[in-house]
């Protein structure tokens, strides 16, 4: 077959569907990590995209809120092959770890915590590991310089002392006022065309669409007194309003369901250990919490409302604004802007390092001393992700059954 760079292929579905399930199954490492898996199946094993429309995908999407990896995903799919490549690429992508984390969280939900408590131990000062190293390496990649530290630093202070859904959203626009005032445009001369066969009417009417939801699904949840549909509004609202994906995700995750007290939060932190063990997006951690919501909504009924929900304004996203991404990309305030939203980012997660999983998982010098070991093991890249978090909750377990591991609370 030949093929040409830059324009649809229409691939069939179920070849798509395929490839992204190999790379759902194999892709460890977190969003970064995806990435790189996905420009090596489609641009340089594949040939199917260019560098230079691979990489204006990834732009988009690390700017606009949502799973990143996850919408770069959703955007090949559609360049390949349209709406239902989208489709295929998301499910292939999603399900593996999806099915993984509903069954453990069946499983907690249904066993008693206490008894799991070792792991569950081992598993959150691992999670402290994790999101310290994620920290790290966002700080030094995001914030070279001091005023992008200084609008992490304001950003990590005010989501402290004013935690919640708003002031995220307040944070992630004042980065963006910032960086269009006071950062330094980047000029680097960009080119390739994205070509993802969206005509602007049906952009505009999804664009509609995720701002119809995002403002009607509260007013409809006060209306309607629903369960179901306050389920589906937190998850909707957490994938709509988190910029950076990945970790960041956790203080929405944390206001949607453990502040209305669905899920408490050893066993939402447990669940974030457990994600990071797994491959595929970290976003499908929301299976998880669906699945152990302690309401009538948990289950797998739940997982699949949790999972659809957080992911729609992703979809949404990518649909509204592929088309329109050229005309903006090039403009310099645009770019400053990106910057300073990139460093608000680094400050939220600072946020969610000290809150809730340094709170909610450090309590003695020995629980300092296995998250500082957790840190140092990915700095100096001793095992990957997955391998660590299986050996955090192992070793949890064998420290419980002699009696040394610390307690769940």
């Amino acid at each position: 077959m030949t093929v040409h760079h830059d324009a649809r292929q229409d691939l069939p579905v179920w070849q798509i569907f395929l490839i992204f399930l190999r790379l759902g199954l194999t892709s460890f490492g977190g969003p970064v990590a995806h990435i790189s898996y996905f420009r090596e199946e489609f641009v340089v094993r594949r040939k199917w995209l260019s560098d230079a429309t691979y990489g204006d995908l990834v732009a988009l999407c690390q700017f606009v809120p949502g799973p990143a990896s996850s919408q770069v995903g959703m955007g090949i799919g559609m360049s390949l092959g349209g709406f239902p490549g989208a489709f295929a690429a998301w499910i292939g992508f999603t399900m593996p770890s999806a099915i993984v984390l509903v069954a453990l969280g069946l499983g907690l939900a249904g066993g008693n915590l206490a008894a799991t408590g070792p792991m569950i131990w081992g598993l959150k000062l691992v999670a402290v590991g994790v999101v310290a190293h994620a920290l790290w390496g966002m700080a030094r990649s995001l914030c070279p310089d001091i005023p992008r530290a200084v609008v992490a630093i304001i950003s990590a202070a005010l989501m402290i002392a004013f935690s919640g859904a708003g002031m995220q959203a307040i944070v992630i626009v004042g980065g963006l006022v910032a960086g269009t005032l006071f950062l330094q445009a980047d000029l680097v001369k960009l080119d390739g065309k994205l070509a993802a066969g969206i005509s602007p009417k049906v952009a505009v009417f999804a664009l509609a669409i995720f701002g119809v939801l995002l403002i009607g699904l509260p007013l409809l949840v006060q209306i309607t007194s629903s369960s179901w549909l306050a389920v589906f509004d937190g998850f909707y609202r957490s994938g709509a309003l988190v910029f950076g994906g990945g970790h960041v995700v956790l203080p929405l995750l944390q206001e949607a369901v453990v502040a209305p007290g669905w899920v408490d939060t050893d066993m939402f932190l447990a669940g974030y250990g457990a994600t990071q063990a797994v491959p595929g997006p970290i976003f499908t951690f929301a299976a998880y919490l669906g699945a152990v919501m302690q309401t009538d909504t948990g289950g797998i009924a739940g997982a699949m409302i949790a999972l659809i929900a957080i992911f729609l304004p992703a979809f949404l996203l990518v649909i509204g604004l592929l088309p329109f991404w050229d005309r903006i990309r090039h403009m310099p305030k645009m770019r400053a802007g990106l910057a300073g939203i990139n460093a608000a980012v680094v400050g939220l997660l600072a946020s969610v390092l000290y809150d809730p999983i340094w709170t909610g998982s450090i309590h003695d010098v020995k629980d300092v001393v296995i998250a500082i070991i957790a840190f140092t093991i990915l700095q100096w890249r001793l095992m990957p992700v997955w391998a660590l978090v299986l050996a955090g909750g192992t070793g949890g377990i064998v420290m419980g059954y002699f009696g040394v591991a610390g307690t769940v609370v």
